[in-house]
């Protein structure tokens, strides 16, 4: 208890203060103290025991402190970093960290040395001359520098100094300072006192002498400079020179084009054409670059159009459909048919195919394509109007051989508003039915039209070839294909040519044939077929199967269960309910009639069912038989599907076809469209009405467009993607596309 009372208090006097003591000093609170000197004594046995050996830092491998940690006190009011805080235990302690990991311990006032003596060394060596910055330590004189004769001429160099002038130059290489003189560079000691009057004119001497260096340095540095200008000039003059040797011969070359084009007396247009192409093709090798600055095209069609002019009006395009086309073709880069331009559409775009139409706009026509419009397209309007479509093959070529040579937009008129227009008439002149005796050869009324019109495939637009747009080649062969289906007569015989539109015009061929050819062969099968075992007639029934490759399988076989099975069956019922009824005649008639039927038909499930009713319907009359029962007992055959059966495949192939190719537009599509359509009629005057009626097959809204301030009259149209569909007149159930133009005004109108 006494020694634990020990530790908390100094054993000092009662009048002393009662502070702790200090560890390891001297004098009271020393070892030699009372309670210090028993702790500390008390705390090393306390180590002993746990191991730790007297000189060694703390902890099982001696990395710990090994003096205690001293504590330096700041002066009162002193703040942060005004005092070196760092004490000397630490700094042993941290010197001996550092050599146990290999490294050197450098103190912080080592460190500040270094930087002193490096900032020291800075501002002695780096002070440049005459600043005026003072450094510490006082200013360093400054070294004075001598030059030699050698040295102010090498400064100099072309600049011729007097000799008098060299005189007044120090050579300072002697203990003696001497002065130059003008002979031959010899040092003589002069007497003449530094500050008499012929020192002062010899400072002056020297820096005139400076001066004239310097002004001598500005003179050639200016002459460097004139010498660059000089030869700049003279670059800029050359230049110029070839320019104007360049457009000098250009222009004896345009003088040779029109010397040329001029041809001599007796030449024709022939010769003087060959001529000519010769000469621009020299032009197009020698002043290839110059064609674009000098406008050597627009000479080059000067040259060349009264020539062209004579060439192509004695030209018989369908007898030498490539005249003029090679020699057209050795100067197109002439011409400026090199260019990508392309045909600004009314919508801003072209909707062409690769090489129909390009991708850069032009503000207006070239020489060279007005030279063509001008001459070139009239004389093939002439030859187009007189054509005969038969003859495709002279103007195939002829279009193959011009193309390249044609700027779109004069290829589009003579596709589309000249070709693409007699194919159009000439389907309309079309008529298959029986040819006339007189006619010994074909003629575009009885010719099949894919052999006429197949061959312009390559040379005509996607959209010419669209056959569900609203206006095309396609659109008017599937049309005619309609009416002339319309008009045949079935027992004529299978109207030749219409598959081959198959790869064409896909599915729409089978909604024509179901909507227009399958009406007409089930009332044939109805009106003409009929079965009779005595004495049969299977013409209606021929007639119908010669069709059979222009309908799938399944809807020529509902065509059979709905006209053929159901006289089948009630003939095959009468006669197995007569008394007389030989069942093996019944068997050899049943088997002879499933042979009449291809086997592509028997295969079908439709088919095979009406086969297996005629089977049940004998084996029923088997057992009336053997059961005694009369025969009249025997159950009439079921009746066949409603008719006709047309109207229901047509609508299956409409669910479909609107199910996989024409998916329903988004109703802001649609929606876009009705104001497009609402626009125009606003143009017109006209009033597009909703009538809150849907059309019967596709669900789409009816309108009503009049021209009546009262909604009424006019004509009843839906809209279905981007396509107006009217009302046909005289038959209210059909509807046709139409589009926004003057047939629709008409018809608005009431006319």
């Amino acid at each position: 208890m006494e020694s634990m009372s020990q530790k908390r208090k100094f054993p000092g006097g009662g009048n002393g203060p009662h502070k702790a003591p200090k560890l390891g000093g001297g004098g009271a609170g020393g070892a030699g103290g009372g309670g210090g000197g028993n702790f500390s004594a008390f705390a090393k046995k306390m180590m002993a025991k746990m191991g730790h050996k007297e000189g060694q830092g703390l902890g099982a491998g001696g990395e710990g402190i090994v003096n205690p940690i001293e504590v330096k006190l700041r002066p009162q009011g002193a703040g942060v970093g005004a005092v070196k805080e760092r004490t000397e235990q630490y700094k042993a302690e941290q010197k001996r960290a550092a050599e146990r990991r290999g490294e050197e311990y450098e103190d912080s006032s080592e460190e500040e040395r270094k930087a002193r003596r490096e900032r020291k060394k800075k501002s002695q060596g780096g002070l440049a001359p005459g600043s005026g910055t003072s450094t510490p330590g006082g200013t360093r004189k400054q070294k004075t520098k001598y030059k030699t004769v050698a040295d102010v001429r090498a400064a100099a160099p072309g600049l011729d100094v007097p000799l008098q002038m060299l005189s007044s130059i120090v050579d300072a290489t002697g203990s003696q300072t001497k002065m130059l003189t003008s002979a031959a560079g010899l040092m003589t000691p002069t007497d003449l006192p530094t500050d008499s009057e012929a020192d002062k004119i010899a400072k002056r001497e020297r820096l005139e002498l400076e001066a004239f260096i310097e002004a001598w340095h500005g003179v050639q540095e200016q002459k460097v400079y004139i010498e660059e200008q000089a030869g700049r000039h003279q670059l800029e003059v050359d230049q110029e020179r070839e320019a104007v040797e360049r457009l000098q011969a250009v222009v004896e070359a345009v003088e040779n084009l029109r010397l040329s084009a001029a041809g001599g007396p007796g030449d024709d247009s022939g010769t003087a054409w060959i001529s000519l192409i010769a000469s621009l093709e020299k032009v197009q090798t020698e002043h290839k670059q110059d064609i674009e600055h000098c406008g050597l095209s627009e000479a080059a069609i000067g040259a060349l159009s009264p020539l062209f002019k004579k060439r192509v009006a004695e030209w018989e395009p369908l007898e030498d459909p490539e005249l003029l086309t090679a020699d057209l073709m050795r100067v197109r880069s002439l011409l400026g048919l090199d260019t990508k331009d392309e045909v600004v559409t009314a919508r801003g775009r072209a909707e062409m195919d690769e090489g129909y139409g390009r991708s850069k706009r032009q503000k207006a026509t070239t020489d060279y394509e007005a030279m063509v419009y001008t001459i070139w397209l009239p004389k093939l309007r002439t030859t187009i109007t007189n054509w005969e479509v038969l003859n495709h093959a002279p103007l195939t070529t002829l279009v193959n051989a011009w193309r390249p040579l044609l700027p779109p937009f004069i290829y589009s008129a003579l596709v589309d508003k000249l070709v693409v227009e007699k194919l159009k008439a000439a389907l309309h002149i079309w008529d298959p039915r029986k040819r006339s005796h007189h006619h010994k050869h074909a003629t575009v009324k009885h010719a099949e039209p894919h052999s006429w019109i197949f061959p312009w495939l390559p040379y005509l637009p996607p959209y010419q070839l669209d056959p569900k747009a609203s206006s095309g080649l396609l659109v008017d062969v599937k049309r005619r294909l309609r009416e002339v289906l319309d008009g045949w007569d079935v027992s004529s015989g299978v109207l030749a040519g219409l598959l081959e539109w198959r790869a064409l015009l896909h599915s729409e061929l089978d909604h024509v044939f179901v909507r227009h050819l399958l009406p007409k062969l089930a009332r044939h099968l109805s009106q003409h077929f009929e079965v009779d075992p005595s004495d049969q007639d299977l013409t209606p029934l021929e007639i119908v199967l010669k069709w059979q490759q222009h309908f799938k399988v399944e809807i020529l076989a509902r065509l059979l269960v709905a006209e053929f099975f159901p006289k089948w069956l009630s003939t095959l019922h009468q006669w197995l309910s007569s008394e007389e009824a030989n069942f093996e005649e019944v068997g050899q008639w049943f088997t002879w009639w499933k042979q009449q039927i291809p086997d592509s038909l028997n295969a079908n499930s439709d088919v095979a069912k009406e086969w297996e009713k005629g089977t049940e319907m004998i084996n029923k009359a088997l057992d009336l038989q053997d059961e005694g029962v009369p025969m009249s007992e025997l159950a009439a055959p079921a009746a066949g599907p409603a008719r006709p059966i047309a109207k229901e495949i047509s609508k299956k192939l409409d669910a479909q076809t609107s199910a996989t190719l024409h998916p329903p537009l988004p109703q802001e599509l649609a929606q876009d469209f009705k104001d497009i359509v609402e626009a125009w009629c606003a143009e017109q005057d006209l009033t597009l009405v909703p009538l809150r009626e849907a059309h019967t097959q596709t669900g789409a809204p009816l309108f009503r467009v009049t021209a009546s301030a009262n909604g009424k009259g006019g004509v009843v149209v839906y809209l279905k993607g981007d396509i107006v569909w009217a009302q046909k007149k005289g038959d209210r159930t059909i509807y046709e596309p139409i589009g926004l133009g003057e047939r629709l005004v008409e018809r608005a109108e009431g006319k």
